[in-house]
């Protein structure tokens, strides 16, 4: 193999790492957005659950969003910063199409952060809502562990691993 072709072949690889890190968040977010339009009520009390919001403020957040997985966002990014969902929907608002990245970097999560990572990696999960039968598959999973301790309000709460910031 001659300079020429190793270095074109490099220059590809370069070229499509950032397509490639962008792809899990957006893969996570798909496969939410399937399910929603699947069964939007049972999406919105799965997020109920989880994020322990009644679910007349999830539907509401809902019909606030462009898709329903950015009303999981909202109650992510919200939950990770101990902020309200509608806090975080109005800087969604303001930084409509920017993507995610920039909302996050808007409400204070640093470039190069944990958090920031796990967000590119879309390392999120949401759980099967309460009641579900024992066996049945799970849905939705990102890459991140389960039970991971972040900047939740309780002991548990957020994701990945590491000690996490309790309040």
């Amino acid at each position: 193999m001659n300079f020429r072709c190793l270095l074109m072949m490099l220059l590809v690889v370069v070229l499509t790492l950032p397509a490639a890190a962008h792809a899990d968040l957006d893969g996570f977010l798909a496969g939410l957005n399937g399910q929603a339009r699947t069964d939007i009520d049972g999406y919105g009390v799965r997020l109920s659950a989880q994020f322990g919001v009644p679910e007349t403020r999830v539907h509401s957040l809902l019909r606030s969003v462009a898709v329903p997985a950015d009303a999981f966002m909202c109650l992510q990014l919200g939950q990770m910063l101990g902020l309200p969902p509608e806090q975080v929907l109005r800087t969604y608002s303001a930084n409509r199409g920017r993507g995610w990245g920039v909302v996050a970097k808007e409400l204070g999560i640093k470039p190069g952060s944990a958090e920031f990572h796990a967000l590119k990696r879309g390392d999120f999960v949401l759980m099967d809502a309460p009641g579900r039968e024992p066996g049945a598959p799970s849905h939705a999973r990102g890459k991140g562990k389960e039970g991971g301790q972040g900047h939740g309000k309780e002991a548990g709460q957020g994701q990945g691993k590491g000690k996490g910031h309790n309040k």
